[in-house]
């Protein structure tokens, strides 16, 4: 007997049972124990940030890496299901300072480094087990007790290798530059770190008058939107080749700014370079001695503002690249917390926000204010806290990209991608990124092993934790991890003998991540250390060993990774950058990415907009395979629409594959059906075509997994549950009614196999419909039974069946399409165009209730032509009219090009509109090589038969609501009026299961169990 099986899934229910059977019975254990010593297969987590519960967002990674790794492991290949934690960095930093209430670096150094690093550790280890127990509801299978922490003193050591190796090449420099600045955070940002980080803000917009030196009454007139820049003024830029105006009442704009206006005078920008004007705030302290200019600048854009540009070096990319061309002064204006230094007067210790008000009082105020208004525009903002930006010269440590950017698009070209085009996103941000950007002015991060030295000028790069208590003359004692405060109060001494302090920067989280193909593979360690990877802050929270050199060789590189595609510029950017700097190749062979998480309506989730879903809400109203159902349906390269509509609809359509197994369990166990590995009998010809359909199936769903495309795995298994319940199961009702076993032994095979395929995208379903399909020799779990193997397919067979299904759809098309149920037989289908299709006419009258069905041409199509009015107006002009009436007469010849001949005119296919349709008393459907038509002329016989087919719906439905079972005869009561069915008595007894028929009844049948 077979388990039967509900009438409906509770997915939520049955998940959770699977999920404790799974850990009684240890099935991903014995999968390990079974793949040990199989092909490897590489895979590499990218580390998931602990500092929060997953959203939905991260559900879509996590499946689509747990449905790769799953068929990889049915193939037989051994797999090393390491998951990684990204622990350290402003993420885990801010989450700690808002649990805090801290609002400053300077509130965290006095809350104190060490308490705050410990807090953050705290926090990291809660998440993790957060996000594992999410994981693992998901259906997520990794090594849990294992994972890699990147915090952990291994991962540090190997980052410090990295960057003296770094050294070693000469690429590693103090950059001393304006820079995008978090004023919250007090650091500066890479580049990597700005894409995709803007919002819709709306700021104060500016027009500003800077009166020219000996020049009474003239004034140049700038724009701009970032009002707290203007204390900070130096110099003013035009165009020099374009045409600049003065205006009657003394204002220079550029002419193309104002084409309307009245200029009393024009001239070419190039000759207003070099004349001085007042600056804006000349009498704070800061300004002193500072000469304001006009300078050349071809970049000036002429398409917003004035077309004069105030310059401030401090307080922009773009400036500070114009003081060093110009030999202008650069003034910095803020401090790391974004206010104002105190040589800016009134402003002083105010943010960039608050002195905007000021600064447009004081301008107006003294007559220099031209217009105040408002402005939305795009403006970049952190990424971390979401805090607006500022441009502030800073000194930062950077890593050139001139020398590695070529080796790195060489390793590009290597990888395969998926979808292809995501190889040239990768190649457009190599060959534009600039020099990575790697320290941070923070605290909890990847200590930078920097000691730079102020008497002999050099700088000492720190490769190892060996190295550093080598050099250490003192503070090793209290060294109890790789983080500040600790690892501050460890100096070390210079080749020529001075001590020395490292840096107080903290690195870019991305080393962090980037480093993981070495760290947690053991690249260079000489002996496996148990544990190795539980150090410094890691100890305790994983048990994950160090390997050595021989287990990194036969790891490296990854055969698969697969992140969201904004990881192009972050972490298969820095794996890419670290590996091929180390190795001189690419760290992964091949990549999945995939687009953004959106709402059901395809907005942005925001918690702030009440949309948000999470991964906890997810999981507990929808479920791990609905959520996972959606996923691998989605094509990446699009935007997935995520929300409790669509898994309604999964979940209707899942009901059908439900019900197959249903109808199989229910009839197998009335017929004490028990499968055996082969056929009980001959095949039957729609048995034959299952079985090659099932054969087609895995044929298909292994080349998606192969192709790591999951939409086309999703397609084959959609198209293969269609063809199973609407065509097998339905053409073979009546066998099944009968207990013939061979239709029973096709059905289970090809849900076995289906059961086995599908396994991998949804394992709790797979794993529950296995447990009730599975016979007593078969292996326990579904992830234990190795993947079918694919053999050669009856093609003929195939196509000739795909080729019916055709012409039944058509068919029902065409009835639907004339308001005609299919209950209602007709006499007569025409078929044209068909090719292999015609051996199966039996099967085609039957699905469609025709008595006739013939092959040839349809000859039941009129031609309706009217003219393109918009083409042929111009053209015939008057004689559109009477053209007009001779194509509504039919009065044309149709020509072969499409066009037709019509009151001598020949008339080309774009200038007519021609429309096919069914001539009266025919229904017709076509596609682009099939036709059918079929005769909707009724008479007494045919309608009597539609009755007939009404009438068995109807009491099967009230079987079924009854509560009979598939076995249970009746008794039928007819109404009177319909006595004359009782013609079709015995047809109507089979289909119903019925042992007695009368029609003496009331107005509506009636059933009693007999």
């Amino acid at each position: 007997m077979f388990e039967p099986l509900p009438q409906y899934p509770d997915h939520l229910a049955l998940e959770e049972d699977i999920l404790a059977w799974w850990d009684a019975e240890r099935v991903f254990d014995r999968l390990r124990e079974r793949n040990a010593g199989g092909p490897p297969f590489s895979f590499i987590d990218g580390p998931i940030t602990a500092n929060n519960p997953m959203g939905a967002h991260h559900c879509w990674g996590r499946t689509l890496k747990d449905v790769f790794q799953r068929y990889k492991a049915l193939h037989g290949h051994e797999l090393r299901y390491q998951n990684g934690f990204d622990c350290q960095g402003l993420w885990v930093e801010v989450g700690v300072e808002r649990e805090l209430g801290l609002n400053s670096k300077r509130e965290i150094e006095e809350y104190g480094i060490a308490e705050f690093a410990e807090r953050c550790k705290e926090r990291v280890a809660k998440y993790a087990e957060i996000i594992t127990d999410q994981c693992r509801r998901l259906g997520m299978w990794m090594d849990w007790d294992n994972d890699y922490y990147t915090f952990s003193d291994t991962n540090i050591e190997y980052i410090w290798g990295f960057l003296k190796e770094c050294h070693s090449r000469g690429w590693l420099y103090m950059g001393h530059r304006s820079v995008e600045w978090c004023p919250r955070c007090g650091t500066s940002l890479s580049q990597h770190e700005l894409i995709n980080s803007y919002a819709e803000l709306t700021h104060p917009s500016l027009f500003v008058r800077f009166p020219l030196k000996e020049r009474k009454g003239e004034s140049l007139v700038v724009w701009t939107t970032t009002p707290w820049t203007l204390p900070a003024n130096v110099a003013a830029a035009v165009n020099p080749g374009a045409e600049y105006g003065l205006t009657e009442n003394g204002e220079w704009w550029a002419v193309e700014r104002k084409p309307d206006a009245a200029f009393t005078k024009r001239v070419r920008g190039h000759e207003l370079v070099g004349l001085e004007y007042d600056g804006p705030f000349d009498a704070l302290p800061a300004q002193a001695n500072v000469v304001h200019r006009v300078i050349p600048w071809e970049e000036v854009d002429l398409s917003e503002g004035t077309g004069i540009v105030h310059i401030a070096p401090g307080c922009g990319a773009e400036d500070f690249e114009l003081s060093r061309v110009h030999d202008l002064p650069v003034l910095t204006p803020i401090d790391e917390a974004g206010r104002f230094y105190e040589s800016y007067g009134e402003f002083e210790g105010r943010s960039t926000e608050d002195v905007a008000g000021p600064v447009t009082v004081e301008l107006e105020r003294r007559g220099l204010l031209v217009q105040a208004v408002s402005v939305e525009h795009r403006y970049p903002i952190c990424w971390r806290c979401s805090t607006p930006l500022v441009f502030r010269i800073a000194d930062d440590w950077l890593i050139r990209a001139d020398e590695i950017r070529p080796q790195m698009l060489e390793a590009n070209a290597a990888v395969d991608w998926t979808p292809d085009f995501y190889s040239k996103r990768m190649d457009d941000w190599l060959r534009n990124m600039g020099d990575w950007n790697i320290s941070r002015r923070r605290y909890f991060g990847l200590p930078l092993p920097f000691y730079p030295c102020d008497s002999c000028g050099q700088l000492t790069v720190v490769g190892s934790l060996a190295e550093l208590r080598e050099r250490a003359t003192g503070g090793l004692e209290q060294l109890q991890e790789l983080h500040r405060p600790w690892i501050d109060d460890v100096p070390i001494r210079c080749d020529c003998g001075e001590e020395l302090r490292r840096v107080p920067e903290v690195g870019d989280a991305w080393l962090d991540a980037g480093i993981v193909p070495f760290s947690t593979l053991g690249w260079q360690n000489p002996k496996w250390k148990e544990g190795g990877y539980a150090t410094g802050a890691a100890a305790g929270l994983t048990g994950a060993d160090l390997p050595d050199h021989a287990y990194w060789e036969k790891w490296y590189p990854a055969h698969w990774i697969s992140e969201m595609r904004e990881q192009i510029r972050l972490w298969f950017y820095s794996q890419s950058f670290m590996s091929v700097t180390l190795t001189g190749k690419s760290p992964y062979r091949s990549v999945l990415t995939y687009e953004k998480l959106l709402d059901e309506n395809g907005r942005e989730m925001h918690r702030s907009w009440g949309n948000s879903i999470d991964a906890a809400e997810a999981l507990e109203n929808i479920g791990a395979d609905v959520i996972r159902f959606m996923f691998c349906e989605q094509v990446p390269s699009q935007n997935l629409k995520f929300g409790y509509g669509p898994a309604a609809e999964i979940r209707r359509r899942l009901l059908t594959y439900w019900n197959s197994v249903k109808f199989f369990v229910d009839y197998a166990n009335v017929g004490d059906f028990d499968p055996g590995p082969d056929a009980p009998g001959e095949l039957q010809p729609l048995d034959r075509w299952l079985l090659e359909r099932t054969e087609q199936l895995v044929a298909d769903i292994t080349d998606a997994y192969e192709r790591y495309w999951t939409p086309g795995v999703m397609r084959a298994f959609d198209s293969f549950v269609d063809d199973l319940s609407n065509w097998y199961i339905r053409r073979s009702r009546r066998r099944f009614w009968n207990g013939d076993e061979v239709a029973l032994w096709t059905l289970w095979h090809a849900l076995v196999r289906s059961v086995q395929v599908v396994s991998p995208v949804m394992p709790f379903l797979a794993e529950f419909l296995w447990h009730r399909l599975q016979t007593d020799d078969a292996p326990d779990s579904v992830f234990l039974v190795t993947w079918p193997e694919t053999r050669a397919r009856d093609q003929e067979l195939l196509a000739e069946v795909a080729e019916v299904r055709r012409i039944v759809e058509l068919g029902r098309q065409a009835r639907g399409d004339a308001g005609i149920k299919l209950q209602q037989p007709l006499r007569r289908l025409v078929v044209q165009g068909a090719g292999v299709a015609q051996p199966h006419v039996d099967e085609i009258a039957a699905e469609l209730r025709v008595k006739e069905v013939e092959f040839g041409d349809v000859d039941a199509t009129e031609v309706r032509v009217k003219p393109n009015l918009p083409v042929l107006g111009p053209k015939l002009g008057k004689e559109l009219g009477a053209v007009r009436s001779a194509l509504e007469a039919g009065e044309f010849e149709q020509l072969d090009d499409g066009g037709v001949r019509v009151n001598g005119h020949d008339l080309g296919p774009e200038e007519v509109l021609v429309e096919r349709r069914a001539r009266e008393g025919w229904a017709l459907a076509s596609d682009d090589a099939l036709t059918v038509a079929m005769t909707m002329d009724l008479d007494e016989e045919l309608r009597r038969e539609g009755r007939v087919y009404e009438l068995i719906h109807r009491v099967n439905t009230m079987r079924k609501d009854a509560g009979l079972e598939l076995t249970d005869r009746i008794r039928l009561t007819l109404p009177a009026d319909d006595s004359d069915l009782l013609e079709h008595v015995d047809w109507i007894k089979e289909e119903v299961l019925a042992t007695d028929v009368s029609a003496d009844g009331g107005s509506e049948p009636q059933i009693a169990k007999a």
